[in-house]
């Protein structure tokens, strides 16, 4: 039993450290850190693991932001009503999709972030916005094309999830990130629940990657805090492990889809 609890609460707290110091694109580790350090044995347990995990720290992490003032919650109930659907309709295929073929598309996706990662933010955009029917319904509409890449793929989807939301309303970087969370938790428990119903959530291992993550959040936003003035850097370093990590899936998973 403790070669699983150690190697879960590590790798939560890995995660956690990244999304602490970061500010995002550290729940794209979880899935393989489930797979090859942890142990989860099968692709479809780890993404139904991962995505419980995930929503779980995203509304720890919402209530953080609310207090601070930097939760616009018209925009962030529009866009995760959309993504639930979108969550939903996507993790209902992706665990139709064949473990192998799926982690392959995954690391795909984890390249996409580590690219999304390097391009610099913009500082524009309102703190206060008016919500419009048009921005009603593009704020809808971008979540349902979110929520599902997410569900699919059982994944957070900050990456996609904070540019749609600063599209969708005109929110400044920092309101887009704090109304970003809701949608992150709903997505990531529309796809646990969806995944649990088949039976692919291994909830003990969810809990100790929990509190792993909860011990490495609180290291990562002090740091976070030290080096400040380097943000790109930082940015820079954890996109090359995105990387790195996802020409590791990608070498297993192709051995795997075409062994010699």
């Amino acid at each position: 039993m403790i070669w699983q609890i150690v190697p879960a609460l590590l790798s939560g707290g890995a995660v956690g450290f990244s999304l602490g110091l970061i500010g995002g694109g550290g729940s794209m580790l979880a899935v393989p850190l489930l797979l090859y350090v942890v142990g989860v044995p099968d692709v479809h347990l780890a993404i139904g693991t991962s995505a419980l995990a995930v929503s779980i720290n995203a509304f720890v992490n919402l209530f953080s932001h609310w207090r601070a003032g930097t939760v616009r919650w018209r925009c962030a109930l529009l866009f995760g009503s959309g993504g639930a659907l979108g969550a939903a309709a996507g993790s209902t295929l992706g665990k139709l999709v064949p473990g192998q073929d799926l982690l392959f598309l995954f690391a795909l996706v984890m390249v996409a972030a580590g690219i999304a990662m390097l391009q610099p933010r913009a500082a524009g955009g309102k703190s206060e916005i008016h919500v419009t029917p048009q921005i009603a319904m593009r704020l809808v509409l971008l979540g349902l094309g979110a929520g599902f890449l997410a569900g699919f793929f059982g994944i957070g989807g900050g990456f996609l999830i904070v540019p749609g939301i600063v599209l969708g309303s005109g929110l400044n970087m920092l309101c887009a990130i704090g109304s970003s969370l809701f949608a992150v938790g709903i997505f990531g428990l529309t796809t646990a629940t969806n995944y649990a119903l088949s039976g692919l959530v291994d909830w003990r291992i969810a809990a100790e990657f929990v509190a792993g993550g909860a011990a490495g959040g609180v290291f990562g936003m002090m740091l976070a805090v030290r080096l400040a003035s380097q943000k790109r850097v930082l940015n820079y370093i954890f996109a090359a492990v995105i990387f790195s990590a996802a020409g590791y899936i990608l070498l297993r998973a192709g051995m795997d889809l075409f062994p010699t």
